[in-house]
């Protein structure tokens, strides 16, 4: 699995929100992003979901070209800010619908799902009656279904609790594997630290360094 990006500029009414990105991803490793707000983390991510398309500059995918070869990655998985489903029907639904636009997953495999993201019973629970932490879980499960090649997380341990958050870094370093890329943004230095193997530091919608994390044991 290899995510290639090659010289990717964004410009929103004339500003770059991303500048000359270049980056190579392989699988098997978890990528961390970290930087300020609006230094182009989630858009980095839109970018990769082929959410957006370049003003310059290219992205491929196991060596198809995004926009031309294809119109979104094969195989992906995604949590981007304020995960939204129908708030009318219960957790383990929405997972349910989704399923059915992807096809392959069965209702055992959803309930499972609902275990490892901590949420359990309250997967028959209306999302609407959902908390924050509670929503944010959905959202993780929604994007690691079926497990896909490519999983992007956007601040995957918002609002979760501290046992919360435990949980959801072992069920992240979990699905590490060589036929696929994770990709995580997150504030928490300290949990970047525990969670990714290689850290991207954005400033100002350009890539200031790539460094390998200092690991800890968590």
């Amino acid at each position: 699995m290899n995510i290639s990006i090659e010289h990717f500029t964004k410009k929103i009414r004339g500003v770059a929100v991303l500048d000359d990105v270049s980056l190579e991803l392989q699988g098997g490793y978890i990528y961390g992003l970290q930087g300020k707000n609006g230094c182009g983390k989630t858009m980095l991510m839109r970018a990769i979901a082929g959410l957006i398309r370049p003003t310059s500059g290219e992205i491929y995918i196991n060596g198809k070209k995004l926009h031309r070869d294809m119109t979104l990655p094969e195989s992906l998985g995604i949590l981007l800010e304020n995960p939204s489903f129908l708030p009318e029907y219960s957790g383990y639904k929405n997972l349910r619908m989704l399923a059915g636009l992807q096809g392959g997953v069965s209702g055992e495999e959803i309930r499972n799902l609902l275990q490892e993201v901590g949420l359990g019973d309250a997967g028959s629970k209306k999302f609407g009656k959902y908390s924050l932490g509670m929503k944010q879980r959905l959202g993780v499960a929604a994007a690691i279904m079926g497990k896909p090649e490519i999983i992007m997380l956007d601040e995957p341990i918002n609002a979760i609790d501290g046992e919360g958050v435990e949980q959801m870094r072992q069920l992240i370093l979990s699905l590490k594997d060589p036929g696929r890329i994770i990709i995580v943004a997150c504030h928490d230095k300290e949990e970047m630290e525990l969670l990714a193997d290689k850290v991207v530091y954005l400033r100002d919608g350009k890539v200031a360094s790539v460094d390998e994390a200092d690991r800890k044991e968590g």
